[in-house]
């Protein structure tokens, strides 16, 4: 018999996915878990958790995923349970009757967009403070009724997660996300087909499916190239959050920035405000440059007045190292069409992003949203003096004091980081309408009237309950890890409620210095080997895969660890995420934090901390500056004894070990008959009553509506009315001011004999006429006074007084000022002009500047 030609292709193999359906009965869960409200919702997490407790367990807290695995036999029993199915129905209203509530159209709408977003463990879209933070201002949008859009990434694998080998070494793992599996919808088109975004990049397109998280009220947009129609290179724009090299970083803050308008476009989405929260975002103002060029028909200078008017950039990073800077090379080969588009050469468009145009430093995304955004803002009182100092070679002529960068200190979203059993407790004891007012002090100040016993009683459950997690999370780990299991045991064995317990959890970045602690080892082994008052400490945090030293200090401290004096008494936990951060902030007895100053932009996880009576122990940088109070926390100083950054890290080890001596530790076990400190308690209560008020979410966002949100939604409005009049008026007022700036001359420039030897507490006069020749605009002249330091030689600034103008004719201006000072000494003093308009928001919009002087 002849052999038959055997006649077949390739196999062709699709992915699908078979889950359980849910019966119409328990739709509502289905339609809770798919909005991220049940994650600050605790009787929702309660819900899910009693639905089927082990399964909540294995899914680590996803509600989508435990859905997906209930077995027909428990959707009967569930349905069966009448208590439950009543359960069931009352949260279901509750997010109902929550969703319902419209915007509130008092306040202005916004654009949110960053690179993370860190709202629950189960969505890998965030590495740490900045993720959690934006997170945080999306849920807290949410409770707020704002009008607010977000727009990040959906990535593949996210940030990595954390092991730990034998040694101590870290491991980083990236493990891909099941998308079906996760709290989000893909955006379908009105066929039912994957809405694509089309985004242009040099020579070919970029193709981006989209999908939906809904974070209670508020939609998050999350792009995702990783798509077959993409190159395996643009793919891995989305695979991992701040994974890859240079160029991929570019591509990435290209898709954020032109292909996060662009989307915004797609779905008919504008707002009043466009929100860049770090300088990764900064290229949305390139898109919506072109968008009002090539759809309102403004020139590039007009449509700059608009945008500027309209953006806010928050800078997180306190030193110009952190910033993204990219080679022209790089940049321009990205970005080299938008020129033309915007109808400026090459030179005027890579120049928006340079400290000193016409040179030939690289191209940084911060100066460039500096350039484009009429307002920026620090994240602490003291980081945005900090960025003000950091920027003010941008507006040369200008003290660092007088810029307008301001700040809005970060704050934490109190419902969820706050325990289940403090918001109980907080609710029984607080105004009803507390949540609506978290910044009242007056309503936390009922926490003084709380029984000690009670607040004692909610610690001491805590600390079993952080705990207890502990042990089961990481039993199976330290087995792995440590190699032999009787060290383990005797390791969990020692782990002791009764202990003070402390606690350091955050990124293991080199300045965070997690390190001082370690510098005395037997003044340390003397500190938590005390039978009398036991002390223990927990240390967690990752370290960048490329940052060679914070992995260097994990296996240092790791090391440590594992030595007998230390066994059980230090403990570093791996993988730090938000399900630990939780556990962590609310279950030590002290938070520590020991940053090089004054390197703490804000920091937050000690805000976390304050909503659960855990006591800061800080250098005081930071959030912390502002927020330490005596009585309620510990703090070292925020002056630098030494310029040697070793010789300084020394003394604050020592002062470290000093404070935990004398202060810290007396202080927790100096109990009574019912086993508590009354002095500790009231440290809480300190704590809880004058310093969590002022570092809530709620607090925060309120800040940047008050500060920036309303003048830029106001200002905007005004440039924007009759075809842009406002705008086009100022741009033809600066056009002019540009053309004749050398024009105009000192006429005269007298002041009276004392002006030269001013006499403290005495007046002086200066009268000065300036006559403008070709110059049309009005002019200013300030006095501007500042002193010198002889140890150094920096100049301090004092203080710049504006010039009254007393008198206009024709071309001549004629100005006086009569002043007297107060400050004693070497006076270093100028006088400069500048053009005026009323409608500039801020000098730094237009910094033309002369400086004159009398002859």
């Amino acid at each position: 018999m002849k052999i038959q030609t055997k006649k077949t292709n390739e196999a062709l193999w699709r992915d699908m996915y078979a889950h359980t359906k849910l019966p119409e009965q328990l739709a509502p869960l289905h339609e809770i878990a798919m909005n991220l409200w049940w994650v600050w919702n605790h009787e929702a997490t309660d819900l899910f958790e009693q639905i089927d407790t082990g399964l909540w367990d294995k899914t680590e807290g996803n509600p989508v995923l435990l859905l997906q695995k209930l077995t027909h036999k428990r959707m009967g029993e569930i349905m069966g349970n009448q208590e439950l199915m009543g359960k069931i129905n009352r949260v279901y209203s509750q997010f109902k009757t929550y969703m319902q509530v419209q915007p509130d159209q008092a306040r202005p709408s916004v654009a949110y967009f960053s690179m993370e977003y860190g709202l629950t463990n189960v969505l890998k879209t965030y590495s740490g403070g900045l993720g959690i933070l934006a997170g945080d201002y999306l849920k807290e949008a949410s409770d707020s009724n704002i009008d607010l859009v977000a727009v990040g990434f959906l990535y593949r694998y996210g940030y990595f997660t954390q092991s730990l080998s034998m040694d101590g070494q870290q491991i980083a793992n990236y493990e891909a996300q099941d998308f079906s599996q996760l709290p989000l919808t893909q955006l379908l088109t009105p066929t039912g087909e994957p809405m694509i975004l089309e985004v242009p990049y040099p020579e070919r397109i970029v193709y981006a499916c989209v999908w939906k998280v809904s974070v209670g009220r508020i939609p998050l947009y999350l792009m995702d190239v990783d798509l077959p129609e993409n190159s395996e290179w643009d793919r891995f724009i989305t695979h991992q959050l701040y994974g890859g090299d240079w160029e991929n970083r570019m591509k990435q803050e290209y898709m954020l920035g032109i292909g996060g308008i662009l989307l915004l476009n797609q779905l008919g989405i504008k707002k009043q405000v466009y929100h860049c929260n770090e300088g990764h975002a900064a290229l949305i103002n390139v898109q919506r440059l072109t968008d009002y060029i090539q759809n309102e028909h403004l020139d590039f200078n007009e449509a700059l007045e608009i945008v500027r008017a309209s953006s806010l950039y928050t800078v997180h990073t306190p030193v110009p190292a952190g910033h993204d800077y990219f080679d022209e090379s790089l940049f321009g080969k990205y970005m080299s069409g938008f020129a033309e588009k915007l109808g400026i050469n090459w030179s005027d468009f890579i120049d928006m992003g340079r400290e000193n145009p016409g040179s030939h430093e690289k191209f940084s995304m911060s100066t460039f949203a500096l350039n484009t955004c009429q307002e920026a803002n620090g994240v602490s009182w003291l980081h945005g003096r900090v960025s003000r100092q950091m920027f003010a070679p941008l507006w040369k002529g200008y003290f660092p004091e007088e810029l307008h960068v301001g700040y809005v200190t970060n704050g934490v979203h109190m419902p969820t980081w706050t325990a289940i059993e403090w918001k109980t407790y907080y609710a029984g004891k607080f105004d009803p309408n507390f949540l609506n007012d978290q910044s009242n002090k007056t309503i936390w100040e009922a926490i003084q009237l709380a029984p000690d016993t009670e607040i004692w009683e909610i610690r001491k459950l805590l600390k079993v309950k952080l705990i207890d997690y502990i042990k089961l999370e990481y039993r199976d780990n330290w087995l792995k890890n440590q190699g032999d299991p009787l060290k383990v045991v005797s390791l969990l064995e020692k782990i002791n409620p009764n202990a003070l317990l402390i606690g350091f959890g955050r990124r293991f970045a080199t300045y965070k210095r997690a390190h001082l602690l370690f510098t005395d080892l037997n003044r340390l082994s003397q500190i938590v080997n005390n039978d009398k008052n036991p002390v223990q400490f927990v240390f967690t945090g990752k370290a960048h895969p490329a940052d060679g030293g914070g992995q260097g200090l994990i296996k240092h401290i790791v090391e440590i660890s594992r030595r007998p004096e230390f066994l059980g008494k230090i403990l570093f936990l791996e993988n730090y995420d938000m399900r630990l951060a939780r556990r962590l902030i609310a279950g030590v007895d002290v938070w520590l934090n020991t940053p090089t100053r004054p390197l703490e932009a804000s920091g937050t996880s000690g805000e976390k901390a304050e909503m659960n009576g855990v006591l800061n122990f800080s250098v005081l940088d930071g959030w912390w500056y502002e927020g330490y109070k005596p009585g309620a926390g510990w703090a070292l100083t925020d002056k630098k004894t030494y310029e040697n950054q070793e010789y300084q890290d020394q003394l604050d080890a020592a002062t470290i070990y000093h404070i935990l001596e004398d202060e810290i530790i007396p202080l927790y076990f100096a109990k009574n008959s019912k086993g508590y400190s009354p002095e500790w308690i009231q440290y809480i209560k300190n704590s809880i009553s004058q310093i969590a008020p002022d570092y809530t979410m709620k607090r925060m966002l309120d800040d940047y509506i008050d500060r920036f949100y309303h003048k830029l939604a106001a200002r905007s409005v005004s440039l924007t009315e009759n075809n842009h009049a406002l705008a086009k008026e100022i741009v033809e007022w600066k056009k002019e001011v540009e053309a004749h700036w050398d024009s105009f001359v000192v006429d005269s420039f007298h002041y009276d004999d004392s002006a030269g030897h001013m006499v403290v507490d005495e007046d002086c006069v200066f009268e000065v006429v300036i006559d403008r020749k070709n110059l049309k605009s009005k002019l200013g002249i300030d006095f501007v006074c500042t002193k010198e330091h002889p140890d150094n030689h920096t100049v301090e600034f004092l203080s710049a007084t504006p010039f009254s103008l007393v008198k206009e004719e024709g071309d001549k201006l004629y100005f006086e000022l009569k002043m007297r000072t107060s400050e004693f000494g070497h006076l270093k003093v100028g006088f400069r002009v500048y053009p005026v308009h009323e409608q500039l928001p801020h000098r730094m919009d237009f910094p033309y500047m002369r400086w004159i002087q009398p002859e």
